[in-house]
């Protein structure tokens, strides 16, 4: 036990940027960087050293899950000053073979997805706004609501699109379909949702059928790799918040399809979670949070769009509004604590807690970035010559 303590305190002494407090299981108390400590860490067992070494993440969260850490204090407050030092983690990706070498074939793809998306509709409208958009916001102010923050990101998005009345409109991972729906309303364009969730395909028919849309919309169940042989053709295609599913491997064959189904100049605008640099993604958040998500940087999806005709047109990172984004939900969760408790054990309430707040984290400290790119297929001379629209009210 007392190897265990001395690793753990080797491990501490390096997130030394916000002084705090660690109390340990036989109470002797660590203080860790000067000043008046932010926040105090209990740590009530101790942590196996060889899995600190397995994967830092992965032990220290499955250990808050496991009630074998406590934070006194602010959950994010402690998540982002030891997030400041992430280059300090270790992660041995041999050793964890079920995790990072796991199959991208479309059954399995559709079950990942499946285990986060599918949990119950209910869940999500409790602490997601009413447009039940599950991706970053955009804060034109601060003190923005949420709700407004995510009709912001639709219109941004929107408008990036250059949509025409008429006009055809992919969204491929189009979630509760708010983006679709607000298209089809502000410019009566005809729109093809594709999703694999069972739940979300649900809750977007019933969206169409109450809006009065099937005129305009349609939802499917449809893997991205079908869109190649569907025959389907779009002036625009639109991708939010996907491709983190999709798998290093497979983003060729992403693009590949957003090229068979998107017309001759016609627009792709692509939304994602991206990393600095090429990785294979964090142990703790693909156990248990997205089993298979990968973050693809900007410069190999930038890299891989030369192949296909994609000229790029304008590239923006929202980075400091997924924070805001995150911190807004976690806010939501524990408002309605009460309700999630009466679905959900404390296990699963501890990991969401740390979910939210260790990704506000994450962007706040760069080591994620959320970037939009606009495409456009071939060289599309008749696009306005100054970004003057997307901010146009």
């Amino acid at each position: 036990m007392a190897f265990d303590k001395i690793i753990l305190k080797n491990l501490l002494k390096n997130f030394n940027s916000v002084p705090f407090t660690v109390q340990f299981w036989d109470d002797e108390v660590f203080t860790i960087g000067e000043g008046s400590p932010v926040f105090k860490v209990f740590i009530r067992e101790p942590i196996n050293q060889k899995n600190l070494l397995t994967s830092t993440s992965l032990a220290l969260g499955e250990a808050y899950m496991d009630k074998k850490i406590e934070i006194e204090g602010d959950l994010y407050t402690a998540l982002d000053a030891i997030l400041k030092h992430i280059d300090h983690f270790t992660t041995d990706f041999k050793a964890l073979p079920k995790l990072f070498h796991n199959s991208t074939a479309k059954a399995k793809q559709k079950e990942e997805v499946s285990s986060h998306y599918d949990i119950g509709n209910d869940f999500y409208k409790l602490w997601l706004d009413d447009t039940l958009c599950y991706s970053c916001a955009y804060f034109k102010h601060e003190d923005e609501s949420l709700h407004q923050a995510q009709l912001n990101k639709i219109d941004h998005l929107l408008a990036k699109l250059q949509l025409k009345e008429g006009e055809s409109l992919l969204d491929i991972g189009c979630g509760w379909g708010c983006l679709l729906i607000t298209a089809a309303k502000k410019y009566k364009v005809k729109g093809v949702g594709i999703t694999l969730s069972q739940e979300q395909f649900d809750e977007f028919s019933k969206r169409i059928k109450n809006e009065q849309l099937e005129d305009y919309l349609t939802v499917k169940l449809m893997d991205y790799r079908d869109l190649e042989h569907s025959n389907l053709q779009f002036d625009k295609v639109v991708s939010v918040g996907m491709l983190e599913h999709v798998g290093r491997t497979n983003y060729d064959l992403f693009l590949k399809n957003v090229n068979a189904v998107l017309k001759p100049e016609g627009i792709f605008v692509l939304h994602y979670i991206s990393g600095v640099k090429e990785g294979e993604g964090d142990a703790w958040i693909r156990k248990y949070i997205f089993p298979g998500g990968t973050i693809p940087s900007l410069r190999e999806i930038i890299s891989l769009s030369a192949d296909y005709n994609f000229h790029i047109i304008d590239v923006e990172n929202l980075r400091p509004h997924y924070r805001m984004t995150l911190l807004h939900w976690y806010k939501n969760f524990e408002d309605h604590i009460d309700e999630i408790s009466k679905k959900f054990d404390e296990r699963f309430i501890r990991m969401w807690r740390m979910y939210l707040c260790s990704c506000a984290a994450s962007f706040n400290n760069g080591v994620i970035d959320l970037h939009q790119i606009v495409f456009t297929k071939g060289v599309n001379n008749h696009l306005p010559l100054t970004r003057d629209y997307l901010y146009e009210k």
